[in-house]
């Protein structure tokens, strides 16, 4: 999804036949008017699509205020964190009417996305495009509260960073040995580990050089081989470093999903070498119909869950704060961010954040 489309209802992302085989494993449910779905606290085994009717996610505030974080209606689809790792509901869901819809149980949902057919692969990559731009929204909400961390906004930097850095098959350091035990390449065989590097081309970057600037178009992805590299982004005239990345974390790949711009800026930490997967490559690799395009998939899904943690971590802190300090027009706001997630999915144990 471009910047300022609107968010298409989960089943319109589909075609017909992924549409067809998501709910030939789903479960039929209905339920009355007043009835609950999810409650909050609650440990969820998937996720709920609404056919027929509304439905309304709700948090209670510390003063024993209800506070609605979330609307749904026919087509939308929530708790989808859930299908990828065991997740904890951060709201109450409630039928506002007569509700009709399907279940969607992790363990169905994973034995379908396993299986290499197209439909399979739609279906993946709607779920990560949804994962995406609820993580984009999350880290906007995260940057509108000032925090004594933020800096000023710097310059931003006109042109490619990386448009005078010479690309490499080889480097001094000799990192092959480590690549089977990178996050990112979990799941990976040696074969598949080779296909990527073979795609790729390396860089080696001082401390403090760019990768890429806010607002640049994106031309690949990258994996972090050795070193470190910080991730900022920006609000108004302050940004703030949202990640560093170290070893086996993947980054700028969600410019390059949804068809963009960079929304953040990169640089080097320190003395690093990273591997580029320029997009065509990328694109090739992801949209195949291979063991190495699922792995791929499940690899970028793990970063995303873990961003999505870490925000999370952000947002508690933030609600935290901003209760103390009396702000609960703030706090309110902070808490429908974290409450409409309807279920927040704790980051594998394996997995980084993505940027």
């Amino acid at each position: 999804m471009r910047a300022g489309d609107a968010p298409k209802a989960f089943l319109e992302r589909l075609d017909d036949a992924a549409r067809n085989a998501l709910l030939a494993v789903a479960r039929a449910v209905s339920f009355r008017r007043g009835a609950c779905l999810v409650r909050a606290g609650e440990t969820t085994r998937g996720a709920y699509i609404l056919r027929e009717g509304q439905a309304e996610a709700s948090v209670v505030l510390p003063g024993g205020e209800k506070l609605v974080v979330a609307k749904l209606g026919p087509g939308n689809l929530f708790g989808e964190t859930a299908l990828f790792e065991r997740g904890t509901a951060t709201a109450t869901v409630a039928a506002s009417t007569n509700v009709d819809g399907w279940f969607l149980d992790r363990d169905d949902f994973r034995a379908l996305a396993a299986q290499r057919s197209p439909e399979a692969r739609s279906l993946q990559h709607a779920l990560t495009l949804i994962l995406m731009e609820k993580l984009r929204a999350m880290n906007s909400r995260v940057l509108e509260a000032a925090t004594p961390g933020d800096r000023p906004a710097g310059q931003a930097g006109a042109g490619d960073p990386l448009a005078e850095v010479k690309r490499v098959r080889k480097t001094a350091f000799d990192f092959k040995p480590f690549l089977p035990l990178l996050p990112v390449f979990e799941g990976f065989d040696e074969g598949e580990v080779a296909e990527v590097m073979d795609a790729s081309r390396l860089l080696e970057l001082p401390q403090g050089h760019g990768i890429f600037a806010s607002g640049q178009p994106s031309t690949a992805a990258f994996v972090v081989l050795r070193g470190a590299v910080e991730v900022y982004a920006g609000v108004a005239k302050r940004e703030r470093r949202m990640a560093v990345l170290g070893p086996g974390q993947i980054f700028g790949f969600m410019s390059l999903l949804q068809g963009g711009t960079h929304g953040s800026a990169a640089s080097a930490r320190e003395s690093s070498i990273l591997l580029e997967i320029p997009s065509k490559a990328f694109e090739a690799l992801y949209g195949g119909d291979t063991a190495l395009s699922t792995a791929l998939h499940q690899a970028i899904q793990r970063s995303l869950l873990a961003s999505l943690a870490q925000t999370n971590r952000h947002l508690t802190r933030l609600i935290s704060l901003a209760r103390l300090r009396g702000a609960h027009r703030e706090g309110d706001k902070l808490e429908t961010a974290l409450g409409g997630q309807i279920v927040a999915a704790p980051a594998p144990a394996s997995s980084v954040p993505a940027a």
